[in-house]
């Protein structure tokens, strides 16, 4: 395998490098010439609210509507809108007009363009050289746009006879080196062409140059407003935006999202230099925080994944190039005038992705030390406490100062001399007023507890206090289980202990005296043998007690609990139930949520929601990629039983590699599940409510043709033999978290429960947004639903509804959360899976909700 330079173009991480002939929408980077167009735990953390997950600053994508998982292109539109549904609006709920980030276009462009490739030989990797070199023919070409490789112009160019470029250009290099710009015909892009969206966003993208922000990776930031958060550090924040224009229900509309870059000023070398000063093995420790990090590399504007340190080599060493050896020094200073200073420091490597070794790029990737800067966040920096609320001042935005700063890019915009005559010189005008729309609060619902005691819930969305003081909906008595604790802390766990069976007993919940297991260390094998010894004597429940949160130990302990030896475990950390003069209070409500998740694992049912269906099946699926192999993952599937009559859950997850389809995996998951339900009930389940997660807007196409269509053929199969001849009753939705569409009422978050269904929605989809949870901070995120498949019989008015009321079921967080509870059950469960377990658990434990 040969080594080669950064400047092969197949980076990795989120600013993946491009070939020159990839398509236009991988590399939004324009450039236009100037003629004129004619037209979301266990108590070893504190509980999360998962209804808070995903509200500070935005995900750096490129659709408005996709997930960061990957870039969708505009021309591959799935069009999953069934051709018999005759609204996708619903009625119920309160009406109200709501404030979107979205700008609609005033004019919309009528114009044909002429689609071209450009070729450079030799190659240039960087993509503002290029544009560069193309640019110094712009008397040729006339009005164009060039992202780096594919190139929109105005004019059409004959053919060139016995050659298929229609023109071959000559320019020089900086370093006066002759470059060939070789031009060939593609198609053309006419008025009404999908494409057409694609060509708008690069002259958007153009236009904000004239803001004088930087393009990191695909985004652009503005480093002369950047905040220096932590000198101890050397980091920075760049505020920056998402843009992104789309054709939604009857308008071509801007999204306009809020973004942070963190950007760090250290440099590998720097890195390097400090663990030389601070450690005798310098090596190991360089190794241990750099392998797995993201790194920029200033010159060429792309990020690369950090595999391996070659100590072996350095800049001097030389690598094969057409015209013979080269070093890295003379390779630098020729390509990119760059002067390398300290000769002796070790390369850092870069492995090629499958992707690139599919595409015949196998090369190893070297990088310079001194020329690549670390990115992103390290373990040190997460776990500094005044750093993080720093940066979350800063990137949790509420929602006035989001709208003023959504003007405020509008307003640049608009009196930006070069922006304005930018987009006028495409025919292109764009509104100054954020969309506004008629949007739903659905109503509130009503928590069932013990007794058929009700609390309606209200705009808090969280039922904390009334957890404390009711019964619970259904309670499994603790009568045997055993608590695990080092022989030095059994006094501590025992007055936790205590206030867990005080708490219980406020909500009618009998919980007898545990059995302790002392251990005289914290050894992971210490931990393993007290768990088989106090498995051996049938527990319902054990109890884990560890110093503070360690990964290996956690690991340690789940894989024993969840595989070898199963049984329902709860770990929790003596630093998290450790008593402290200033939070007796506090302690009280650990304890109480302890009892509540214990209750859960056990089959017992903390609290209901009121449902108007009988014999429905709710189903969740997500996957997670595994922490150990990057190139495998693991789908995790949870599913009810019939909430109306029972509290059981079943749970199952599938080890997968990259790339493979997930339909049979899938589709053994819900035949276990529609056995156990058969089982349970003597039935198969009337209706079944699939909520898929995990899904990237580049894998709809997958789920809708594959997935989607090979379930209903073989749930139809089963039903049939069944003796239901007509068939499974299957809705299967979409569910989205990682968006950057966001709406707001009177400069405020909306209440949990408001409904979009119209205007910002897409036309070729069956889809909803729905803000289900209330934040304190920052921006609520609202959730997007695209609804795929529906033979419910449900209209779009009881779907959302529905939907709006599964949000209500999860047991670790006594509130609302961002998606459907089956759906954040899968993703505990896969999560769990794959950055502690790394295998299938256990059968014996797939009727409850073990992993919680």
């Amino acid at each position: 395998m040969n080594n080669l330079p950064a400047n092969s173009g197949h980076s990795r991480g989120r600013g993946r490098g491009k070939k020159p002939n990839e398509e236009l929408s991988r590399g939004l980077v324009p450039q236009l010439g100037h003629a004129p167009v004619p037209q979301q735990a266990e108590a070893r953390r504190p509980m999360s609210n998962p209804a808070t997950q995903g509200v500070t600053g935005a995900a750096e994508v490129g659709d408005p509507r996709g997930s960061v998982r990957g870039r969708r292109l505009i021309t591959e539109i799935v069009r999953s809108r069934p051709s018999g549904l005759l609204t996708k609006m619903g009625t119920t709920g309160k009406p109200i007009t709501v404030q979107t980030n979205y700008f609609k276009f005033l004019k919309r462009p009528n114009w044909s363009l002429y689609q071209y490739r450009v070729d450079f030989s030799p190659d240039v990797d960087n993509t503002f050289l290029r544009q560069g070199l193309l640019r110094e023919h712009s008397n040729i070409l006339g009005g164009y746009i060039f992202d780096g490789s594919v190139l929109f112009c105005t004019t059409k160019f004959k053919d060139t006879p016995n050659s298929p470029y229609v023109l071959d250009l000559l320019t020089k290099s900086r370093s006066g080196e002759n470059i060939s710009i070789k031009i060939r015909s593609v198609g053309i892009v006419e008025a009404m062409d999908p494409q057409q969206l694609q060509v708008l966003n690069l002259i958007l993208r153009r236009a904000m140059e004239g803001l004088q922000l930087q393009i990191v990776s695909r985004n652009y930031f503005d480093p002369q407003a950047k905040i220096v958060l932590d000198s101890k550090h050397r980091m920075e924040l760049w505020p920056g935006y998402i843009t992104s224009i789309r054709q939604h229900e009857s308008d071509f509309l801007l999204c306009t999202e809020i973004a942070h870059k963190v950007m760090r000023t250290d440099t590998l070398y720097q890195i390097l230099s400090k663990n030389i000063r601070e450690n005798d093995d310098f090596q190991g420790a360089f190794k241990r925080e750099v392998i797995g990090m993201i790194v920029l590399t200033d010159y060429n504007n792309k990020t690369y994944r950090v595999d391996d340190v070659a100590f072996e080599s350095s800049p001097m060493s030389t690598f094969s190039t057409k015209d013979g050896e080269i070093s890295y020094v003379e390779y630098y200073k020729k390509r990119y005038n760059i002067i390398i200073r300290d000769h002796k420091q070790p390369l850092v490597v870069s492995r090629p992705s499958e992707k690139n070794i599919r595409g015949g790029a196998d090369q190893l990737i070297m990088l310079i030390p001194e020329l690549a800067r670390a990115t992103g966040l390290t373990d040190g920096m997460r776990s500094d406490f005044q750093l993080m609320k720093a940066m979350g001042e800063h990137t949790r935005i509420a929602p006035d100062r989001r709208i003023d700063r959504l003007r405020a890019f509008n307003q640049r915009l608009q009196k930006s001399e070069s922006s304005v005559n930018m987009l006028k010189s495409w025919n292109v005008e764009l509104d100054s007023a954020l969309v506004e729309i008629r949007a739903r609060v659905l109503p509130p619902q009503k928590i069932v507890f013990g007794g058929q005691r009700r609390f309606l819930c209200d705009a808090r969305a969280d039922w904390t206090y009334e957890c404390r003081k009711d019964a619970m909906f259904t309670n499994v008595d603790i009568k045997r289980w055993y608590v695990i604790t080092p022989s030095r802390s059994k006094h501590e766990v025992q007055q936790f202990v205590k206030l867990c069976m005080q708490a219980s007993g406020g909500m009618k919940l009998r919980m007898s005296e545990p059995r302790y297991e002392e251990i005289s260390d914290d050894r992971n094998g210490t931990y393993s043998q007290a768990i088989d010894s106090a498995a051996a004597k049938d527990p319902q429940i054990i109890m884990i007690v560890i110093k503070s949160p360690n990964e290996e130990k956690y690991s340690c302990i789940k894989k024993r609990t969840c595989v070898d030896r199963p049984v329902p475990s709860q770990v929790v950390t003596l630093k998290t139930i450790a008593p402290r003069p200033d939070r007796s209070s506090g302690l009280m409500s650990i304890a109480t949520k302890v009892v509540i998740q214990m209750n859960a694992k056990l089959m017992g049912a903390p609290w209901m929601i009121e449902l108007p269906i009988n014999g429905l099946m709710t189903v969740g699926f997500d996957v997670c990629h595994s922490s150990k192999n990057k190139n495998k993952s693991y789908g995790a599937f949870v599913a009810t039983m019939d909430m109306k009559s029972s509290t059981r859950y079943f749970s199952s997850v599938t080890e997968h590699m990259k790339g493979q389809e997930l339909s049979n995996q899938i589709l053994m998951n819900m035949t276990c599940a529609l056995k156990a339900y058969r089982e349970h009930h003597g039935s198969l389940p009337d209706r079944i409510l699939f909520f898929r997660d995990g899904v990237g807007d580049g894998q709809l196409n997958q789920v809708f043709n594959i997935e989607v269509k090979f379930l209903k053929t073989r749930l139809d199969e089963i039903y049939k033999s069944a003796g239901r001849e007509k068939g499974c009753n299957l809705a299967f939705i979409v569910v989205t978290k990682r968006i950057n569409t966001r709406y707001f009422v009177n400069k405020r978050n909306p209440e949990p429960g408001t409904i979009v269904d119209d205007v910002i929605t897409l036309p070729e989809r069956y889809d909803f947004f729905l803000v289900s949870q209330a934040i304190k901070q920052g921006t609520v995120s609202p959730t997007n639903y695209n609804v795929l498949h529906d033979s419910m019989g449900l209209n779009a008015d009881k779907i959302q509804i529905l939907t709006y009321k599964m949000t209500h079921m999860y047991y670790n967080w006594s509130g609302t959360c961002r998606v459907p509870a089956v759906c954040q059950y899968a993703h505990k469960l896969a999560f769990l899976i794959a950055e502690s377990i790394h295998r299938a658990p256990s059968s014996g434990l797939e009727n409850q909700l073990f992993f919680l």
